[in-house]
This record gives structure tokens, C-alpha cells and sequence, in this order.
């Protein structure tokens, strides 16, 4: 019997992954629906992440499916959050989840029952209102995400104590009104930080985003107009980036961050440039900062009472609201810390995942890794792998060489997600999807299948590494993959060939 922590993305895929291996999921939901991040609500829940409804996803809908479920064909290539939401639906019914999850019900703790060592079992008690009960589950998949609890360290920001305006972290943010004809200031380029001061710009008096670092930024429309994650997350894209010597690495990511625009003329360019560090995603920044709706500033130094002050600019800029968006805090209230080991905003994970040091691998954190590639196929390969971990059919290494690894990570100051530009090549989107395919026996051949297969490996290749590759064998094998791959340009073209002008070609 597997307790599931919630019903969102990752906990979808755990349910459906457990089922498939003839495990018992149990799904606690503390609200009343499914989506977790993508389910969108007017009012801020405790505890729950929080969406405006302008969101779109910053991943293709070709590489964001689920390994055997495509989005419907005539669903945008990026997804409004409420398109998102529906395919989230679609999927549970088609796999009928929904009759393994309790909603209403909040995960009070999980704790290693007395003869853990043995059994591997924990207590897990619930709460359903105001009604404690107590389960006993031989393995646990946490899938709480890591959106709910806002990061806001003021007291980095001198003087924000006798500041007269109105602050607030993105969490809290809706709607653009509350920005109507004023100045705002918004901390942090993440891509919630980015998204509001586009928003805010277009009924503000002026927007100004405060960056320390700077940030690379990519449009959803890349070359030739395909979505960007079809173009760079590609076997080919991946062999180079992670073969090249590392300044050669750098040059290429270089060169294809400015290809749009020159990143240093848009005050963008980031502090340390030979770094790699998190990109954007935003289809409309350049040209605000062009038109004058958007200023680029440095960090904040100091706030006085109606204005800031920034690193090495000596006037004050006039501030009415200020937006914090500096992140969030990941944090299993449900948790003893000595399970998971929560430092400098990183959990000591195995392949993000294991924690080390249990007695039996029976508790797995799910979607605490921000690749630079959709998170949904991630989280279902990880799901996969855990849910065999648990079966008895994946074996995790010694806890000496699974500590091993986590604490060379650990060692990296230099943040990409805590990572150095090194250890992102190592844990790469498609290189972190292929070792843990790997565990599990799914990942493709691609030197195999250009015996049997030539065409559909050149696609696999060349291509997009869309998820369905993960399914063309191995355990949890879809007889649909072969043709979902190669028919994925056609889904790509069709929301977006509405009109097809006489003689044009059909071919993408």
C-alpha cells in the first residue's frame, strides 16, 4: 500500500505508475480537486500553490505529454493553465485515478513505524474535517511540490521597514489592476517576475525590474518559428552540449541565447556570463524594453520611504508597489527533518529522489528538480522508477555510493538550480530522463533501432526528444509510441495552420 502527498502533477503520475506495477496507491488531496499548481483559484489557499490566470506553460505540449497519453491535436502548443488543467482531467479519467485519491484530506505526518528497519512501513496520519486518522503504508511518495511556501527575505533589502508603498511576494499576485497608473518595482527575473512586469506594463505609469545576476532569456516561437524546447532538446543537441569542452559548451549557449537579441544591449546579460544559470522564457521582454514600458535595473541596495535605490546608480527611483519575487522555500511540514535533509533551499537526495540513509527505500520525493525541459515527463519517469524501487524490481546502489554522489553536488556554490555549469551538463534534462529510463530497463536504442527501424531512429535522433521515446520498450511498453512520435509535427501544425494558403507546402 503507497500513500501518494497529493493530487497535482507528480502525484497523477505516481497513482497511475503504482497501478500499473499492481501496487495499492492511496491519494491524500487537501483540496477538493485535482491539478495541484495548475488548478486555478480567485482566492489564495494555505499551503496550496498560487496561480494567475494569464499563466501559459513555458513547455510544448509534444514535450510535456505524459509517455502514452498526447495532448488532444487540436490543443495549443504552449497551454493556457486551463487547457493544462483539462489534459490533467483527461488523463485521470482515462486511467481512473480519481477513485484512488481522498480529497478534503491534509497529510498531518509521516512517521517510520517502530519496526521500520524491518518492514519499511510508516504511520501516516490524516486529517478530514477535523477528523484525525491513522494509516499504515509500506511505502510513501511525497508530491507536494515545492510552490507553497513563499520566500521573502527582507532583511536583505535595507530599509524596507520605513518604506510607505505596498509590497507583496508573486505568490499574491492576479491581476494586473492593482498596478493601474502606478510605478512598480519588481525584485527578481525569475519567470513569474518577468511575466507580472510584462502584465503590470501595460497599465502602470513604469515598470522597473531589479536583477543582481541578469538572465538569458528564449522566446516559446525559436527558430523558424518552432517552439524552442522542440529545437534544443534534441539527442543531437544533448551529445553536443555534453561532449563539447566546456567553453566550447558555453560559446554554443551563447550564441543561441543572442541570436534573438543582443542580451547586453537590454541590460539582460547575465553577471557572470560564463555561468549557465536558469533561462527565461518570455515572448514579449525585448520588445518592452524597447518601447520604453520596461526599465532593467541592479539590485536593490537600499529602500527610503517613497523610493529605492539601486547598486551603483546614484538617483533614487520613485516606487509605489514593489513585487518580491524571490522564490520559494522547499519544505515537508509533514516530515521529520531527519528524513528529508532540507540545506540552503536543497533537499540530499538520490537522483533527487532517494533519501540516502534510510533503512529501506520506501519514501521517494517527486518533481524537486527544475530541469531545463518539461517537468511532466520528468516526473513520470521518476514515478516509473520508484514505483519498481518499491516492487522489489529496481535495486538503489549502497548507501556509501548514493551519499557519495549527493555530497559531490553538494560541494558546487555556484547555482543552477545548486548546480555548477559542470554538474548541469551532468543532470541535463534528456541525460537525467535517459539514466533513470535506464534503471528501468525504457530507454531507447537508438543504434538498435537503425537496424530494425532506420527511419524512426534517425526521428528519434535528429528529432525532438519527445516522451513517448520511453515507451517504444521495456516494462510499461505503449503500442501507440512509435506512432505519436512520428506524427508529432502534425499535432505541432495543426492549432496553428488554420489557414492554408493555395499551393503552400504541407510539410513542416
Amino acid at each position: 500500500r503507497v500513500a501518494v502527498v497529493g493530487a497535482g502533477v507528480s502525484g497523477l503520475a505516481a497513482i497511475k505508475c503504482c497501478l500499473d506495477e499492481g501496487l495499492e496507491p492511496v491519494c491524500f488531496e487537501q483540496s477538493q480537486d485535482i491539478g495541484g499548481l495548475w488548478r486555478y483559484t480567485e482566492h489564495i489557499e494555505a499551503g496550496r500553490p498560487s496561480l494567475y490566470p494569464s499563466v501559459i506553460s513555458n513547455t510544448s505540449k509534444e514535450m510535456s505529454a505524459f509517455s502514452d497519453f498526447p495532448f488532444p491535436e487540436h490543443f495549443p502548443v504552449f497551454l493556457p493553465n486551463a487547457l493544462l488543467l483539462d489534459y490533467l482531467r483527461r488523463y485521470a479519467e482515462h486511467f481512473s485515478l480519481r477513485e484512488h485519491i481522498r480529497f478534503g484530506t491534509t497529510v498531518v505526518s509521516v512517521r517510520k513505524r517502530p519496526d521500520f528497519a524491518a518492514t519499511g512501513q510508516w504511520s501516516v496520519v490524516t486529517e478530514t474535517g477535523g477528523k484525525q486518522t491513522l494509516h499504515t503504508c509500506d511505502a510513501v511518495m511525497v508530491c507536494s511540490g515545492n510552490f507553497s511556501e513563499p520566500s521573502l527575505p527582507l532583511q536583505s533589502f535595507p530599509g524596507i521597514e520605513r518604506f510607505r508603498g505596498q509590497y507583496f511576494h508573486s505568490r499574491q499576485y492576479k491581476h494586473p489592476d492593482v498596478f493601474q497608473g502606478k510605478r512598480v518595482l519588481v525584485v527578481g527575473m525569475g519567470n513569474s517576475g518577468v511575466d507580472i512586469a510584462v502584465e503590470a506594463s501595460r497599465v502602470a505609469a513604469k515598470v522597473t525590474i531589479s536583477t543582481t545576476r541578469g538572465a538569458w532569456l528564449l522566446s516559446r516561437v525559436f527558430e523558424r518559428g518552432y517552439p524552442w524546447d522542440m529545437i534544443l532538446n534534441t539527442r543531437l543537441m544533448s551529445l553536443i552540449k555534453t561532449n563539447l569542452p566546456a567553453p566550447l559548451s558555453w560559446w554554443l549557449i551563447n550564441y543561441k541565447a543572442n541570436r534573438w537579441f543582443n542580451h547586453e544591449n537590454y541590460g539582460l546579460q547575465p553577471e557572470k556570463s560564463w555561468l549557465v544559470r536558469e533561462p527565461l522564457l518570455n515572448d514579449d521582454l525585448p520588445s518592452y524594453i524597447l518601447t520604453g514600458r520596461i526599465t532593467i535595473k541592479p539590485g536593490v541596495k537600499e529602500f527610503k520611504d517613497n523610493s529605492v535605490l539601486f547598486h551603483n546608480c546614484p538617483e533614487e527611483e520613485p516606487v509605489d508597489i514593489v513585487v518580491f519575487c524571490t522564490g520559494y522555500i522547499v519544505s515537508f511540514p509533514f516530515l521529520e527533518e531527519s528524513v528529508v535533509r532540507v540545506e540552503n533551499k536543497h533537499a540530499s537526495l538520490y537522483k533527487y529522489v532517494f533519501p540516502t540513509h534510510l533503512q529501506k527505500p520506501t519514501l521517494a520525493v517527486h518533481g524537486l528538480i527544475r530541469p531545463f525541459g518539461a517537468i511532466m515527463p520528468v516526473v513520470e519517469m521518476q514515478a516509473r522508477w520508484v514505483s519498481r524501487v518499491f516492487k522489489g524490481l529496481c535495486q538503489l546502489p549502497p548507501q556509501s555510493v548514493m551519499e557519495k554522489e549527493v555530497n559531490e553536488k553538494k560541494k558546487n556554490q555556484v547555482q543552477w538550480f545548486g548546480l555548477t555549469f559542470d554538474e548541469v551538463l551532468k543532470t541535463e534534462w534528456l541525460v537525467y530522463l535517459d539514466t533513470l529510463a535506464s534503471f528501468i530497463g525504457a530507454k531507447p536504442s537508438v543504434l538498435g533501432l537503425l537496424c530494425t527501424d532506420p527511419w524512426l531512429a534517425l526521428t528519434i535522433f535528429f528529432g525532438p526528444c519527445s516522451p513517448y521515446q520511453f515507451r517504444l520498450g521495456g516494462p510499461g511498453r505503449w503500442e501507440g509510441a512509435r506512432q505519436a512520435i512520428l506524427t508529432q509535427w502534425d499535432r505541432v501544425l495543426k492549432p496553428t495552420r488554420t489557414r492554408v494558403p493555395a499551393g503552400s507546402s504541407s510539410s513542416f
